[in-house]
């Protein structure tokens, strides 16, 4: 069970900062969930580089680790 709520957090995380990473590189001026952060546009850009890879990472580690269980198939 906490496999499978792993992998739907990581999607959702990976759905959201990879739309927010579309939208940036877009309009440079549009910093979205992200603005609070301090600095430019490369900061923003390397955070939300940062975060679709944990999103990705994280949904493919917790679909390994189910489907080594015999949860997927």
């Amino acid at each position: 069970m906490k496999y499978d709520f792993l992998q739907i957090l990581g999607a959702v995380l990976l759905c959201f900062s990879a739309q927010g990473l579309i939208r940036l590189l877009i309009d440079h001026d549009y910093a979205g969930l992200l603005g609070w952060l301090p600095g430019g546009f490369a900061l923003l850009l390397s955070a939300y580089v940062v975060v679709v890879a944990a999103g990705l990472l994280l949904t493919g580690w917790a679909h390994t680790r189910a489907k080594a269980l015999g949860r997927r198939d």
